[in-house]
């Protein structure tokens, strides 16, 4: 009789899943980092538009292709919650490399996702990922915040 509970199994699964997303986003293979996420995605990313619906593997593609070799990550407090079928992860996200225009990134931002379970298999079904900006009245992306 196995003493891992159902939570330790699925923790396992998920970080599982989230180091392979990762991995293929490092490596800048679109299919592959899209193949994690639900059909009927939802995500608020760094980029316009406001909100993206489903997988949008040309335009992933597409960014992707304004960089200059692999693109760099680290996660720091990294949180982990699960409830049955749902769970979220949030955390703070490092990027880094260089873009085709030889600009050197080293971002700090912050995500969070919302994960479901689909017949066995977590998926990412929500992401949020944003900077905090100035709230001195210029809008202005602080873009230089370390944790």
């Amino acid at each position: 009789m196995s003493t891992e509970t159902n939570i330790d199994v699925d923790e396992e699964a998920i970080i599982a899943m989230l180091m392979m997303k990762a991995s293929a986003l490092g490596e800048k293979n679109a299919g592959a980092a899209l193949s994690f996420e639900t059909e009927d995605t939802v995500e608020f990313s760094l980029a316009p538009p406001l909100v993206y619906h489903g997988k949008d593997q040309a335009g992933l593609q597409a960014w992707f292709d304004t960089w200059d070799g692999a693109i760099g990550g680290e996660v720091s407090d990294a949180k982990l919650t699960i409830g049955g079928e749902v769970a979220f992860w949030s955390g703070l996200i490092r990027m880094t490399g260089t873009k085709t225009d030889g600009a050197e990134v080293d971002l700090w931002f912050r995500q969070t996702l919302g994960l479901v379970k689909r017949d066995g298999r977590w998926q990412v079904s929500h992401q949020h990922a944003s900077v905090p900006f100035a709230m001195d009245g210029s809008g202005r992306a602080l873009l230089d915040l370390k944790p």
